[in-house]
C-alpha cells in the first residue's frame, strides 16, 4: 500500500474530497462532500446515508470487541460493500449533476465528482494501550471498485507512535471553527455511540500548534442507551428522548458510574464502545424508564467532568451527532454546563454529517503530507499524519 503521497493527487489547490463514516452506533453510513486543501474549508457539498439492515447491524454488533476471526472477516465484508454500492451511486448522481452544470456553464472545468476518498472504516475493537485499534472495511478494494484514491486506516500509525488513536476529528473542527470566524475559544461534543469533545483556541494559526486544541473521548453516550432500549423494547434508539422523559434519574447508579478511574484520568484519553458495558447492570433493576433516564443522565454527567479539562470556559458548546436530537440529553447537558449549549445547525453546520465530513478533510491532509493528529488530540508523542493511500489500477 501507498503511505502518504502526494503523488497519489498531482491536483494543486481544493480538492473535492468524499469523507464517510460507520460510527459506533451502528446504524448506517454517511457519506458527505467537502472542498478543501486540507488547511481551509471552501465549501460543503452533498452527503447521503446508508442504513444498515437488521441483519447487518446484527451481525456488526456480533462482531463488537473482537479482533479477528470469522465474525470480523464477515463484518468487514458488510462494511465495504455497503460502503461500495452508497458511493457508486453517489458517485453516479454527482456525475450527472456536475454534467448538467457543466452544459450549463456553471463550472465546466470539473472532470470528476470526486478527488480523493477518505474511508474510516468500521471500528470493531479499540485498546490502544494494548492490542491497538481495529477499523475493518477495505479502501483498496474500494478504490479499484470507485476508480478514485482513497484514503484509510487513519489511526493505526497514531497508536503505533505512541497516541490513542482517537479523536480523530479535531483538526476539522478546527478547520469548522476558522470557516465560522469565530475568535474565541469553543467547544465541538459529538454523542455517537461515544461521546467526545474538542476545545478549539481559533486564535491559534495552526492546531498542530500547543494549545490550539485538547480532545478526547467523555464517556459512553448513545451506545448504552441504544443496547437498553433494543433489548428491553425492541427499538434501535429512545427516539425523541421519549422513554427517558418519563423517567427519573436514580442518582445512586449515577454514583457508582462516575467514580469509575477514567474519569480521573487527564486527557488525552479514548473509549472502546463497550467499555462501559457494565452501565446496564447498573439499571438493570430499574424500570424501562427510569433506566433509560439514567443512562442518559450518565452521559450529561460524563461531559459535564470532561468539560472542567477546558483550559478556559469556552464560548459556547456545540452538539454534534445523534445525541441532539434527544432533547431530554439536551435538557441535561444544559442544566450541567455553564455555558451556552446548541445544536451545531444554529452555526450552519450540518451535525449528521460532520464525522464524515472530518474524514474528507483528513483525506486531503493525509494526501498533502499534512499532521492529521498531535499531543493535544490523541496524547502522541509528536504530530503525526496517519493514513494508508489506495490508488486505482495499482496492486496493494
Amino acid at each position: 500500500m501507498s503511505r502518504t503521497s502526494n503523488r497519489a493527487i498531482a491536483k494543486t489547490g481544493p480538492l473535492r474530497a468524499l469523507g464517510t463514516m460507520s460510527g459506533t452506533s451502528l446504524d448506517g453510513v454517511d457519506a458527505a462532500i467537502v472542498v478543501t486543501d486540507g488547511v481551509s474549508i471552501h465549501g460543503f457539498g452533498s452527503s447521503c446515508y446508508h442504513a444498515y439492515e437488521p441483519v447487518e447491524r446484527a451481525q456488526l454488533a456480533s462482531a463488537l470487541g473482537q479482533w479477528h476471526g470469522p465474525q470480523v472477516d464477515a463484518a468487514g465484508e458488510i462494511v465495504t460493500r455497503a460502503h461500495a454500492d452508497l458511493l457508486k451511486r453517489f458517485l453516479a448522481e454527482q456525475a450527472e449533476a456536475d454534467q448538467a452544470e457543466a452544459e450549463a456553464g456553471v463550472d465546466p472545468s470539473r472532470s470528476a465528482p470526486v478527488d480523493v476518498i477518505g474511508f474510516h472504516g468500521q471500528t470493531l475493537a479499540h485498546a490502544p494501550r494494548q492490542q491497538g485499534t481495529l477499523q475493518v472495511g477495505d479502501g483498496a478494494a474500494l478504490a479499484q471498485t470507485l476508480g478514485v484514491p482513497v484514503v484509510w486506516d487513519f489511526r493505526s500509525d497514531d497508536v503505533r507512535l505512541g497516541g490513542e488513536g482517537a479523536p480523530l476529528a479535531p483538526f476539522f473542527h478546527f478547520a469548522c471553527a476558522k470557516y465560522l470566524k469565530r475568535d474565541k475559544p469553543l467547544c465541538f461534543l459529538n454523542l455517537g455511540g461515544v461521546g467526545n469533545i474538542t476545545y478549539v483556541d481559533p486564535r491559534f494559526d495552526a492546531p498542530e500548534e500547543p494549545g490550539a486544541l485538547l480532545a478526547f473521548d467523555t464517556g459512553p453516550a448513545n451506545a448504552p442507551i441504544n443496547d437498553l432500549v433494543q433489548a428491553r423494547c425492541g427499538q434501535p434508539m429512545d427516539e425523541g428522548g421519549r422513554i427517558a422523559l418519563g423517567g427519573e434519574v436514580e442518582t445512586g447508579a449515577l454514583e457508582l458510574f462516575l467514580a469509575e478511574p477514567y474519569f480521573a484520568r487527564m486527557p488525552p484519553k479514548s473509549l472502546d464502545r463497550n467499555d462501559f458495558s457494565e452501565m446496564i447492570d447498573l439499571v438493570s433493576e430499574l424500570s424501562d424508564r427510569d433506566a433509560t433516564a439514567t443512562l442518559t443522565g450518565m452521559c450529561a454527567a460524563a461531559v459535564a467532568q470532561g468539560m472542567e479539562h477546558c483550559p478556559e470556559a469556552p464560548e459556547v458548546v456545540l452538539v454534534t451527532g445523534g445525541g441532539r436530537h434527544n432533547p431530554v440529553l439536551m435538557e441535561m447537558l444544559r442544566v450541567s454546563l455553564d455555558c451556552p449549549v446548541a445544536p451545531i445547525e444554529s452555526v450552519g453546520l450540518d451535525g449528521d454529517m460532520l464525522e464524515a465530513q472530518a474524514f474528507a478533510h483528513l483525506a486531503v491532509r493525509v494526501a498533502r503530507g499534512l499532521p492529521t493528529s498531535c499531543p493535544g488530540t490523541t496524547g502522541v508523542r509528536a504530530c503525526v499524519g496517519g493514513g494508508v493511500v489506495s490508488v486505482p489500477g495499482t496492486s496493494d
